[in-house]
């Protein structure tokens, strides 16, 4: 992949100041190595840096997408489960190079991915975007990370390597819950994934049920918090997402059938949501061709029609909305499509703060990646048109990003 430039600067560039959400004067912003130095609308001398001329484009930081599954190469997570961990990671390094290439330099891995792809990243054996995981999610017998079939009896059903896979590290009462969440903190995991209700594409689970005890859940968030991580929840109803935020967790994955009070409840606690509304679309167009059963297609509709909802009802209530998608198998390529999605519930600057300032904080990372600042991660993109009036040109990748640059690389540029 070659060494980042020792020194650059892009120069006649309007930058976004996600914090505040408004594109800033012309402006140079000076890269050494593999991070912003300086951004500056006051005349600078730099000396022997390369000069990149962004032609008065807007200059974003680059996208964070918080709910991925960067393993999950095929929408038939059994058979994924089933499949040799080599070739799931050939798989995931096409997956991980087009995010990349669509502009997301930062992803949050919401269970599947272990610390080697995590390595491979970093050293540059993949080309792909950095990459925060969660080892296996944490599953109670029968909930939605349990994919064995009914009349299967024994857990050893899936075998896998040191922590890829989506079958989950089943877990009841809480001592076998802090084990298992402590055996993800020793696999390296970055956050820690919590099933806590039910969902779509498990077997075994109504859609508005809990999961986990009370007293399981907060040993789960405990535990990650005594690791100095923090825990994300798989939930959609109400009550599975009341009782995750007063357990303590950090994000509640999807949230479709939320309702005002719930959202209070989230804001009081400091919770973000991160909605996926891009794989329900995806789901709904294809769900009937992919053999989906008729209880799992009435559950897709059932969350599919209460999404953008749900983002105009945390957005009311001040809870921070964060980009997510969690798209499997062929459906990767519609990452971009979830901001159009959200256009129904906020603004470009919204949707564009969800994708960089509000994904950063959610996952404790202020002043490394979504914000150009000095001392983050030189990860942006030049860009067509005024992302802060519309987002075609993120929709649309391709051509509307000129220039993609990570940690001081140029990815690719058609400046």
């Amino acid at each position: 992949m070659g060494a980042p430039m020792r020194r650059r600067a892009i120069v006649n560039a309007r930058p976004f100041d996600s914090a505040r959400g408004v594109v800033g004067a012309a402006s140079t912003i000076v890269i050494d190595g593999d991070r912003i130095a300086a951004v500056t609308a006051e005349p600078v001398t730099v000396g022997d840096a390369e000069c990149i001329d962004a032609g008065g484009r807007v200059v974003l930081p680059g996208l964070i997408d918080a709910h991925v599954h960067v393993i999950a190469s095929s929408h038939d997570l059994v058979s994924l489960a089933l499949q040799t961990p080599s070739l799931v990671v050939a798989e995931s390094s096409r997956i991980l190079r087009d995010m990349l290439h669509r502009g997301f330099t930062t992803v949050r891995d919401a269970a599947g991915a272990d610390f080697g792809l995590q390595e491979a990243v970093q050293r540059g054996l993949f080309e792909g975007p950095r990459l925060f995981i969660a080892g296996f999610p944490i599953s109670q017998t029968g909930g939605h990370a349990d994919m064995r079939p009914k009349g299967v009896r024994t857990r050893e059903m899936f075998c896998s390597c040191a922590g890829l896979g989506l079958i989950g590290a089943i877990a009841d009462g809480v001592g076998e819950v802090r084990r298992a969440v402590r055996e993800q903190v020793r696999n390296g995991a970055n956050q820690i994934k919590i099933m806590a209700g039910g969902g779509i594409s498990s077997p075994t689970d109504p859609l508005e049920g809990t999961q986990f005890s009370l007293d399981e859940l907060r040993a789960a968030c405990e535990e990650a918090e005594s690791a100095n991580l923090y825990a994300m929840a798989h939930a959609y109803s109400p009550r599975a997402v009341t009782r995750a935020v007063q357990s303590g967790v950090r994000s509640i994955e999807h949230g479709n059938l939320i309702d005002e009070a719930t959202a209070r409840v989230m804001k009081a606690h400091g919770a973000y949501l991160v909605p996926t509304l891009s794989t329900y679309a995806a789901l709904a167009d294809e769900g009937q061709r992919l053999g989906w059963s008729a209880a799992m297609l009435d559950k897709l509709d059932r969350v599919a029609a209460r999404g953008i909802e749900s983002v105009r009802i945390a957005m009311a209530e001040g809870v921070p909305v964060v980009f997510g998608t969690d798209l499997l198998g062929h459906m990767h390529h519609r990452q971009n499509g979830e901001f159009d999605l959200r256009l129904q519930a906020m603004t470009p600057v919204q949707a564009l703060q969800g994708a960089t300032i509000e994904a950063a904080r959610l996952m404790r990372q202020q002043g490394q990646i979504g914000e150009l600042v000095p001392g983050a991660w030189a990860d942006l993109l030049v860009v067509d048109g005024d992302p802060t009036a519309e987002l075609s040109m993120l929709t649309r990748p391709d051509t509307g990003i000129r220039l993609l640059m990570q940690a001081g690389r140029t990815v690719r540029s058609s400046l």
